[in-house]
Formats: C-alpha cells, sequence, structure tokens
C-alpha cells in the first residue's frame, strides 16, 4: 500500500484538471489517474469554440494538453491508468489500479460520461469533421447547411430545435413511427418549419470517410427494407450518454440513469470525503466549462472537509 494522499483524482478532462490544479495551489498534492485514454471527450473533438478565453478557438486535444501542463506545473502526480476498483467502505479510502492499491483521505470522481454511437464504419474517423454528439459544442459549424439528427427521446429533439436556428434544414431520424421525448419537446419539433421526420429507419453508412468529411448518408427503412440516400454536411448522433461509473456502483449511490448522485448545489457523494465533478454526475448540461467549474467546486470541498477533519 502507497504513502496516503490528501486528494486522489479519477478521471481527466476539464473536470479532473481543473480540480487537480486548484487541488494542487492548495499544497494538497493530489495524485490523478488520467485513464489510458487522458483528456476525455475533448480529446475527440476538433474546434472548440464555446471555452472562454480562446477568442479564436482552440483544438480539443490541445486544450487538454495545456490544462494538463497546468495541473502539473503546481505538482499534481499523474498515473496514466485506469482505476480497477475502489474500497469507500473503510478510511482511508482505497483506490486500485492494477496491482497497486493507493489510501487517498479524499477522493474526486472525475470520470466522465461517454456519448453512445451508432458503431457504423467511419464514424469515429468522422467525428469533428461532420459527426457529432454535441449540437451546442458544433452546431455554429453548420450554419446554413443540411443537418441529420438520429435519436427519439428529449435529446435529440433539443439538438434537433437548436440546430434547426443555425441550420438550413434538419431531418430528425427513428427507429420507430413514435418519439420516446416529452409531449412538449415534440409540439415543438413538430411545429418547426425547418424540421422533418424520417421514421422507421435506421443509418446504414455515413459517407464519405475518404474525403474527411460527411457528405451523405444511407438510411434503412425497418419495416420495408428500403434504403434510401440523404445528402446532408452533418449527423449528429443523440441516442444518448453512458457514464463511466461501473467501477463506483456497489460504492456510492447513484441516480436511475446510472450518473453518480450528488446533494444539489454540491459536489459531495453519498460517502462523506468523496466528490463527483463533470459528466459523471452531470446529465443536463455535459458542457466543457460546466465540467471545469464543477471540477474547481469539488477540490474546493475536498479543502474544507480536509480542514474540518484537522480541527
Amino acid at each position: 500500500m502507497a504513502t496516503t494522499r490528501k486528494v486522489v483524482i479519477i478521471g481527466s478532462g476539464p473536470a479532473g484538471y481543473t480540480a487537480a490544479i486548484y487541488a494542487a495551489r492548495a499544497n494538497l498534492a493530489p495524485l490523478m489517474f488520467t485513464g489510458i485514454q487522458a483528456g476525455g471527450q475533448l480529446v475527440l473533438t476538433t474546434m472548440v469554440e464555446n471555452y472562454p478565453g480562446f477568442v479564436d478557438g482552440i483544438m480539443g486535444p490541445e486544450l487538454m494538453e495545456t490544462m494538463r501542463k497546468q495541473a502539473e506545473r503546481f505538482g499534481t502526480d499523474m498515473i496514466g491508468e485506469d482505476v480497477t476498483a475502489v474500497d469507500f467502505s473503510r478510511r482511508p479510502f482505497v483506490v486500485s489500479a492494477g496491482d497497486t492499491a493507493y489510501e487517498a483521505d479524499t477522493v474526486i470522481v472525475a470520470t466522465g460520461a461517454t456519448s453512445k454511437l451508432l458503431g457504423l464504419p467511419g464514424e469515429r474517423e468522422l467525428m469533428g469533421r461532420g459527426v457529432s454528439t454535441c449540437a451546442t459544442c458544433d452546431g455554429f459549424f453548420f450554419r446554413d447547411q443540411d443537418i441529420m439528427v438520429v435519436g427519439g427521446g428529449d435529446s435529440a429533439l433539443e439538438e434537433a430545435l437548436y440546430l434547426a436556428r443555425l441550420g438550413r434544414k434538419v431531418e430528425i431520424v427513428h427507429r420507430r413511427d413514435v418519439l420516446r421525448a416529452s409531449k412538449i419537446m415534440q409540439e415543438r419539433a413538430l411545429k418547426n418549419p425547418k424540421i422533418s421526420f424520417v421514421w422507421d429507419s435506421v443509418v446504414e453508412r455515413i459517407a464519405d470517410p475518404a474525403r474527411g468529411k460527411v457528405t451523405a448518408v444511407t438510411l434503412r427503412n425497418v419495416k420495408t427494407g428500403a434504403i434510401s440516400e440523404h445528402p446532408v454536411d452533418g449527423l449528429f448522433v443523440a441516442i444518448g450518454h453512458e457514464p463511466s461509473t461501473r467501477v463506483f456502483r456497489d460504492q456510492l449511490e447513484l441516480m436511475p440513469n446510472s450518473y453518480v448522485k450528488v446533494v444539489p448545489g454540491t459536489t459531495q457523494t453519498s460517502v462523506a470525503g468523496v466528490f463527483a465533478a463533470g459528466d459523471v454526475a452531470d446529465y443536463s448540461w455535459r458542457q466543457a466549462v460546466t465540467a471545469a467549474g464543477t471540477g474547481c467546486m469539488a477540490a474546493l470541498e475536498a479543502e474544507r472537509y480536509l480542514e474540518a477533519r484537522q480541527g
């Protein structure tokens, strides 16, 4: 068992790196497990134009590398491994990565959430080049263009309504003939003159990875088998998110949707001394700037928790 750390941060991305910066500047010598894919979802994006402080925008991987260097500058120790187990039933807490266990007085969970994808060839290659999972992040790049949204829940309709303000037209593709979204969201989407629906259909193919951009989407009608091709400039996948909470399922109280449950207005979880920041606890906003904000909150709450325990 390694020396007990005052703060252990699980996960990187805007929430984890911000928590590390604040904790390190408070002389708490945080230990961060960045995960094998350090930087979270932003390393999969291209240009980020809505993060404050970058007038001309910044590439997602560059933003994450900048945050990482800032956290390291103040003394954050980083381990590029995934956490495989935790024990929050004892104190100090135990965080394990592979065969090595680490003790911690406080833990900040910042493992994020991943967007569910269609699983089609070329989908990941075209991410940030016409394929997106975030209208708020990328909608600006499709002004006056033809856009397709995949999904039938509130998130899909919310994305479509946002994109309709920017694009020329928006097609919503849903595998059923009935939407799962709330009635008010359905009414708004159905009344919008820029939005149309393609029912009972699924995406079969995305063109064109060879050209490095989205040019068209091939759809298949699940009832008739009919194939149709739709020229589009952007494809937004809105079929849900999966919070990275598997390792915490028996350790922390989770919401019915598997996100970490926190005390409203705080990052405090069901276990005193364990805090959750970023998309792992946020199923509403899922923005880099809100993740960074809760990363700051988690570090400050951890600092106050440690001070209170010391008397």
